[in-house]
């Protein structure tokens, strides 16, 4: 029986008065990659934002590598053994990419030399361009930043918010080359993404969000061969299967 490195059960979150998730269960297995697929507005960002403790639940569980976690503050989830590469990139413009890399090791006593040779192996645009302004790279280079930076604190579990965002195809396979390449290395990846297909692809298992509530979950394969996944999330009408 596989181990949970992540479980959660009845999560509730509310912004106000308006509860975004709705009591949701969900885990994943030490060594998985696990997607959560959905609509804009469906709480994607809002589970991943309190699974790392930017956000706080108004009930529920969060139980991380063993331990609970719901009311722990962000700071000590990172020190856990988690890191959240959130949507957006947020990368710190007027330092260096390598000082960014850096900044992604601050829980650390020191940075791993071993890590930031591995993050340049993978992502080796990010050596290219390792003395440049942050601010000055590219979009799909931003997010390369952002998830190296992520990796920097040798997490156990890689939390990925959209990586795929707005960028081209080419660096869109790119990006998720060097997902397949973390997860090989033993980091457990949670990945939120709207390309459904290219995430369904590399996950092995998935969960589908609709305004707060999980609506379908199942191994990869069964979702990309679900009908109602085809036709809400794959572009794909049930007459033409």
């Amino acid at each position: 029986m596989s181990e949970k490195l992540l479980d959660i059960k009845n999560l509730h979150v509310n912004y106000g008065a308006v509860e975004a998730i709705k009591g949701i269960d969900l885990h994943v297995n030490r060594g998985e990659v696990v997607t959560i697929l959905g609509a804009n507005g469906a709480g994607k960002t809002t589970t991943l934002q309190t699974i790392s403790g930017l956000l706080k639940s108004n009930s529920g569980s969060i139980v991380f590598d063993n331990k609970d976690i719901t009311q722990i503050p962000a700071h000590e989830i990172v020190s856990l053994g988690m890191s959240h590469a959130p949507e957006g990139r947020r990368v710190f413009g007027t330092l260096s990419v390598e000082e960014n890399l850096m900044m992604g090791a601050y829980s650390l006593k020191k940075y791993d030399a071993l890590t930031l040779d591995w993050i340049y192996e993978i992502l080796p645009r990010l050596y290219e361009r390792k003395q440049q302004l942050a601010g000055t790279l590219s979009g799909g280079e931003q997010q390369m930043l952002a998830i190296g930076r992520a990796i920097m604190s040798k997490p156990k579990l890689l939390i990925l918010d959209e990586p795929s965002l707005g960028l081209a195809p080419v660096l869109v396979k790119v990006i998720f080359k060097a997902i397949k390449e973390i997860s090989k290395s033993g980091v457990t990846v949670l990945l939120v993404e709207q390309n459904a297909k290219a995430a369904l692809k590399l996950a092995n298992r998935g969960y589908v969000l609709e305004l707060g509530k999980i609506t379908h979950s199942g191994s990869s394969e069964e979702l990309l061969t679900s009908e109602v996944i085809q036709e809400a999330y794959l572009g794909k009408k049930k007459e033409a299967l």
